[in-house]
């Protein structure tokens, strides 16, 4: 391997911030944050989402439909061809 054109592939405190899970694991990310981390000194990434905070992960999978959407499909295409209708009444 050449030297000096890789990437720095390193062990990387990645914190999600929702839930205040962190995790270490190896990546090439840039970052200016460092963290301590059972002892020892690691570059942090702040995320939003991990696996211990997406719905899909953690069994609490909701539809929010905070655009009115399915309302207005209900509206255009009445109870015809809408499933959510079928379930609902």
């Amino acid at each position: 391997m050449k030297p000096e054109i890789h990437p720095d592939y390193r062990e990387v405190v990645f914190h999600d911030l929702s839930c205040d899970f962190k995790f270490i694991t190896r990546s090439t990310i840039g970052t200016r944050d460092t963290i301590t981390h059972e002892g020892k000194e690691y570059p942090l990434v702040k995320i939003e989402v991990s696996s211990e905070s997406h719905p899909f992960f953690t069994g609490q999978h909701k539809i929010v439909d905070t655009a009115g959407r399915v309302e207005k499909f209900r509206q255009k295409f009445g109870k015809v061809g809408s499933k959510t209708a079928i379930a609902a009444g």
